[in-house]
């Protein structure tokens, strides 16, 4: 097993910027985000940092912008590889499953933001290109959403999508979990499983 770590649009739109990230609370997904690119480095792990670019008249991610800038969670860190991307996967239109290919990766994990939209999409690429995913629950995060289609806070965002991951297309683990099983050179315990999940929610139904 070959691990690599995505670390995905961690910048300042989501910190300072017209994106605040509000849950996990900001400060904890920072700190489990910088914990696990420490782990990975300490380990020989390649770190892969990704950023959203957007034209200049963007709201958000305006390419030159502060907002587009990366965090210093990140900038304060030692990565192996940058890629820009414009579009939710970290895989479309990047050079990222070449650069994958090429060192023989097996296993990608997932930190940074939103939960929902660019962690689910390069999660739910990973899976459908045959790697092995990990989602970091702790060391990626979102924000609450309303339009025509409903209301939904950020927890329940952010829950929803790591009961979908787990039950089909990633294993979800906390930070600390996903440090221990680096430091034994193993994989998380827990692999998803759609039959499982869709039986337990069955049974937490009638209960």
């Amino acid at each position: 097993m070959k691990r690599a770590l995505i670390v995905i649009d961690v910048q300042n739109e989501y910190v300072t910027g017209n994106l605040p990230i509000a849950y996990p609370p900001l400060d904890e997904s920072l700190a489990n985000i910088a914990a696990a690119m420490d782990a990975a480095s300490a380990s020989g792990i390649p770190v892969i940092a990704v950023q959203q670019a957007a034209p200049d008249t963007s709201p958000i991610f305006a390419r030159g912008s502060h907002g587009f800038a990366l965090h210093e969670t990140v900038t304060s860190r030692t990565y192996d590889h940058l890629v820009e991307k414009a579009l939710p996967s970290s895989f479309a239109g990047t050079d990222l499953g070449e650069w994958l290919t090429a060192r023989g990766i097996e296993t990608l994990t997932i930190a940074g933001y939103m939960t929902q939209n660019c962690d689910e999409s390069t999660a739910r690429d990973a899976a459908h290109r045959g790697y092995t995913v990990e989602f970091l629950s702790d060391a990626t995060g979102t924000l609450a959403m309303s339009n025509r289609a409903g209301t939904v806070t950020a927890e329940e965002l952010h829950r929803a999508v790591l009961v979908v991951m787990q039950s089909r297309f990633a294993a979800v683990a906390t930070t600390a979990e996903w440090i221990n099983a680096v430091r034994r050179g193993a994989s998380l315990e827990e692999k998803p499983n759609i039959f499982a999940s869709t039986e337990a929610g069955r049974r937490a139904s009638r209960t």
